[in-house]
């Protein structure tokens, strides 16, 4: 085992399978070589369905809205960076000059898709069983926080990532009303997909009203609308 697949945690049968996965854009466009876009591509439905699955049959007291908010959390661009922490994925990812000198190794949007990108690579090397225990072994402490109501992510990005997985339009905010004396205002703030209303929130300033509209939305999803 080399000494990358200890820090992943898995031996590969193919390793080229890894070598792809841990190559980001810039490196491939210096050496001409592929990158990792379509095992991120890959690995996205992956996390989703064995993420879906995992809630499904755990959490059997919560509904539909419930297990989409959870999913939304699990799956969403920051905590996938935090979770790449446990096995310093950051560390391995084949960067371009430029990308190294300007942090790429610490920026959340490469790492998380390097971590999907991994995802694929051990699903396709060994099958949806071993990337299955891989995922959930690695996501425990995520999963626990998660539902025990501890940790919550940013909405508005949760929803953003959300749709752009949908690939079904855009999303705005706009808002509706304010009330209340300057020192002591309220805001209610409608979220619109292709300027479709999807949720309204309320909050002492915009940024709040934002994210309960948000989270609104995200509760009220479903897989026919995103």
């Amino acid at each position: 085992m080399t000494t990358a697949e200890k820090q992943v945690g898995h031996k590969y049968k193919d390793p080229a399978l890894l070598e792809t996965a841990l190559t980001h854009s810039s490196y491939a466009n210096e050496y001409r070589i592929k990158n990792n876009e379509r095992l991120e591509f890959l690995g996205d439905s992956v996390l989703s369905i064995i993420i879906s699955e995992y809630l499904f049959k755990t959490v059997r007291d919560i509904n539909e809205g419930d297990l989409t908010k959870y999913r939304a959390t699990l799956v969403c661009e920051q905590s996938l960076y935090d979770v790449s922490k446990k096995i310093s994925l950051g560390s391995l990812i084949r960067l371009g000059r430029g990308e190294e000198r300007n942090g790429g190794r610490e920026r959340a949007s490469i790492v998380s898709d390097a971590f999907e990108a991994l995802l694929a690579s051990i699903y396709l090397d060994a099958g949806m069983e071993t990337a299955k225990a891989w995922l959930l072994n690695i996501m425990e402490d995520s999963i626990r926080e998660v539902l025990a109501g501890k940790r919550y992510g940013d909405y508005k990005t949760m929803l953003q990532e959300a749709v752009q997985r949908g690939s079904v339009g855009r999303v705005t905010y706009a808002v509706i009303k304010e009330s209340g004396q300057d020192h002591n205002k309220i805001f209610d703030v409608d979220v619109m997909i292709d300027g479709v209303p999807k949720g309204r929130g309320t909050g002492s300033n915009k940024k709040e009203a934002e994210q309960n509209a948000a989270r609104f939305a995200l509760e009220n999803l479903t897989d026919e609308n995103v």
